[in-house]
């Protein structure tokens, strides 16, 4: 079923009175600050249905059109008694809380992102609206929070959907709010649909929220981000969960998605330097502030570096900023202390800086629509803002990275819900990520996110202490998973044809379409973009921006901190021996790496010899840098001390005395000869190779699966006693081509470690 066009405003309670929209509109001003301001007709028409009808409502409109403001003034007029005033009665007084009672308590506002909280709890502040945060950050003040919300204290409430499956706070907490709320919303409510599903599994659980609301509880769902499938799958879903409430029923508010303010570009470079150097002048000439999109955290932090070095103001803000860090760069940002965040994904959905004066990515992408959405944070309020692309040869690497992440294979799956089957017919009570990582061999975050859409389908539950099993049957929607694929791959390639446009085509206006606008006209062009002829973007950056941007890239070594701790349950896998801390006597020392795969620089070269199964030989030009990293290595050594294994009272570890390669069954003659390399450049003896039994284990897996690969391959069984005897106090580089978990090298220092050597310090060529 779609959504099709919007139905007419639900009048059978009462008629649209004109006291309501002008306290609506008296609210409204007080929000924006703005005497003039007055509601859109779209803008009334989602407030009309949720205050008067008691209905649900998904409002699609572009970044900046004015969403927030109807949840904020519907709550307003809940609050305030409106939903059951009729004309003849006295109206409700401004600011009074008459409206409180059952049906209409706080507003619960569905949130993604901490920054979008900090944002709307200002902006609710500014009208008058109490509004507080249920989060992780501040679990401690939930029970305080709890009480303003049933004294009538709270006129909003924001909780992230991670929240929603937090034990206490979604069987505690949540069923007395859901019972009394006076309005629901659901912000970015793209992500309830399947379109969402690798995004943010968490968001799914909404719709058994939705479902389990008292009758006509008013709910509203907002998105700037939905194409025509996307709308009429929320749409369905919204009206789905109400009884007797069809999809068709629920109020679709769908507007343009053109943005006057936002002036496309492309811009195709030869290489990273080349990039870099772009990117460098343009933000030196830039008016205002932006941000600098990266698909990758190395990215970020290695162009915020460069950018830095050349004089610039700003800093990287990724997945790994610490939450306070987080709040006091956006601040930053938004009063202008920073020209740019140089960011990952992190900073998007929710940061709101009405002036931001440029958005540039540094790669694309991997969809239109993500694309839209993080352009879409610049030139809210002003006339002009640029938003510049520029593709790298990575991209498409990265993308398939990111894809592979998906929903897994049915007998990954099955092992888990086979393990927590066994566990409750035992009696063994609830089983913990940790453990469950041994039954199967998927990565710790695929996991997760496998068992958060396994419980919102009901075939799990998470608990204190764990998961366990519902024993509800459960089927393997292959189709649907088939279809979220074939999506993902059909948008890579739109972002692909998006970057190859040409005149007289038009970037906004592929843009527009790639999200089913509903209102564009035929042959419709922005006149805004570089196509268009709205935006001139230099054809190339300056020669010595692209030298010092070359110079930078060309920095390599990435410090390797050695594991220290074995999984949990590892007896489970047949391996007892592995568990608790790792001894400091049987562990690793730092190593280095010559670069990272997902950064730049020095990256596309590694990514490019470590993809080839029969490499032999390290390239000329990337030679240089890996016996500048052994340097660096031998120095490293030279500093760690006693602290992995030397002698007790010695400030300082001996140099390199030995060299020892671990056995590669995909690249051993490059293994090997990284190993004669070192040996020669370092003047430390070549001991012997770790030896590795059986197939070549598998990278893409959990780590305890990973390090039970290991742990059984690894072996010094071949090394004769003259080799062994040449081990004893030896301080030793371990080679390896690339390191991913860091089990490898972990396994093959305990043995060498405990054959004898004093000291083991790795080092490879690649980190991922």
């Amino acid at each position: 079923m779609t959504a099709g066009p919007d139905p007419a405003p639900d009048t059978s309670a009462a008629s649209s009175p004109s006291p309501v929209r002008e306290r609506a509109e008296s609210v409204l001003r007080v929000l924006v600050g703005r005497a003039d301001a007055a509601l859109r007709e779209d803008q009334w028409r989602a407030i009309e249905a949720l205050v008067i009808g008691r209905r649900r409502a998904l409002v699609v409109q572009r970044t900046g059109w004015g969403k927030s403001a109807v949840y904020f003034v519907a709550t307003v007029l809940v609050r305030e008694g409106w939903a059951s005033w009729r004309p003849g009665r006295p109206t409700p007084a401004p600011g009074s809380r008459s409206g409180v009672g059952p049906g209409s308590g706080p507003t619960v506002i569905i949130s993604p992102l901490l920054a979008l909280m900090r944002d709307q709890v200002a902006a609710a502040r500014r009208a008058g609206i109490s509004a507080v945060t249920m989060n992780s950050a501040n679990a401690a003040q939930w029970p305080a929070i709890e009480e303003q919300v049933r004294t009538g204290d709270v006129d909003v409430l924001l909780v992230s959907p991670e929240r929603l499956n937090n034990p206490t706070f979604r069987d505690e907490i949540l069923p007395r709010l859901a019972a009394g709320a006076g309005l629901v919303v659901v912000d970015e409510a793209h992500c309830i649909s399947d379109w969402g599903h690798d995004f943010r599994p968490d968001y799914r659980r909404i719709r058994t929220l939705l479902a389990g609301l008292p009758p006509r509880t008013p709910v509203l769902a907002t998105t700037a981000t939905a194409n025509a499938r996307v709308t009429a799958d929320v749409a369905e879903q919204l009206g789905g969960t109400a009884p007797g409430l069809r999809g068709a029923e629920v109020l679709v508010v769908r507007g343009t998605l053109e943005r006057d303010s936002l002036h496309l570009g492309v811009r195709r470079l030869p290489d990273a330097a080349a990039r870099l150097a772009w990117l460098t002048d343009y933000v030196r000439r830039a008016p205002g502030s932006g941000i600098v999109y990266c698909l990758t955290v190395s990215a970020a932090q290695e162009i915020a570096e460069r950018l830095r070095e050349a004089g610039l103001e700003v800093a990287p803000y990724t997945g790994r900023t610490d939450a306070a860090d987080r709040e006091q760069l956006e601040e930053d940002l938004k009063t202008n202390r920073v020209r740019a965040l140089v960011a990952t994904s992190a900073l998007g959905m929710g940061f709101d800086k009405p002036d931001l004066a440029f958005v540039v990515h540094m790669g694309a992408p991997d969809s239109p629509v993500s694309y839209y959405q993080q352009v879409g944070r610049a030139g809210r309020g002003v006339d002009r803002a640029e938003v510049v692309l520029l593709p790298g040869a990575e991209d498409r690497s990265i993308w398939d990275w990111f894809g592979s992440q998906g929903f897994p294979p049915e007998p990954e799956v099955r092992a888990v819900l086979t393990a927590l089957d066994e566990a409750t017919r035992e009696g063994g009570g609830p089983l913990s990520t940790n453990l469950l990582e041994t039954v199967t061999s998927l990565r710790r975050t695929r996991l997760e996110s496998m068992l958060k859409v396994l419980d919102v389908d009901g075939a799990v539950r998470r608990v204190q202490g764990g998961w366990e099993s519902t024993g509800r049957p459960w089927a393997y929607d292959a189709e649907r998973y088939a279809r979220v694929e074939a999506a993902r791959i059909a948008e890579q390639e739109a972002m692909e044809r998006y970057e190859a446009l040409e005149a007289p085509e038009c970037r906004m206006a592929f843009l527009r379409s790639a999200l089913d606008d509903p209102v564009m006209p035929a042959h419709w062009r922005c006149g805004s973009c570089d196509l268009c002829g709205g935006l001139v973007l230099k054809r190339a950056a300056r020669a010595d921006d692209v030298e010092a941007a070359r110079a930078s890239l060309a920095r390599v070594g990435v410090v390797l901190t050695p594991r220290r701790q074995w999984p949990a349950g590892m007896d489970r896998l047949g391996l007892p021996a592995l568990r608790g801390r790792i001894a400091a006597s049987e562990r690793a020392g730092t190593g280095m790496a010559v670069g990272r795969m997902d950064g730049l620089g020095v990256a596309a070269a590694l990514r490019g010899l470590i993809e080839q199964d029969d490499a032999a030989e390290v390239p000329l030009g990337l030679r240089p840098s890996v016996l500048q990293v052994a340097e660096r290595l031998t120095a490293l050594m030279a500093e760690d001390g006693d602290d992995t294994g030397g002698d007790a009272g010695s400030d300082d570890g001996p140099p390199p005395s030995g060299v020892v390669v671990i056995e590669s069954r995909r690249r051993p003659r490059l293994v090997r000869q990284v190993g004669r390399a070192l040996s020669r450049h370092l003047s430390a003896a070549p001991l012997g190779v770790v030896g590795a039994a059986g197939e070549p284990g598998r990278h893409d897996v959990g780590s305890a699966f990973r390090l039970a690969q290991v742990a059984r391959s690894l072996t010094l069984a071949d090394w004769s006693h003259e080799a062994l005897t040449g081990l004893q106090g030896a301080s030793v580089v371990l080679v390896d081509d690339w390191t991913d978990s860091g089990w490898t090298l972990a396994v093959a220092a305990r043995l060498l470690l405990r054959a004898g050597a004093a000291r083991v310090h790795p080092f490879v060529l690649a980190q991922r």
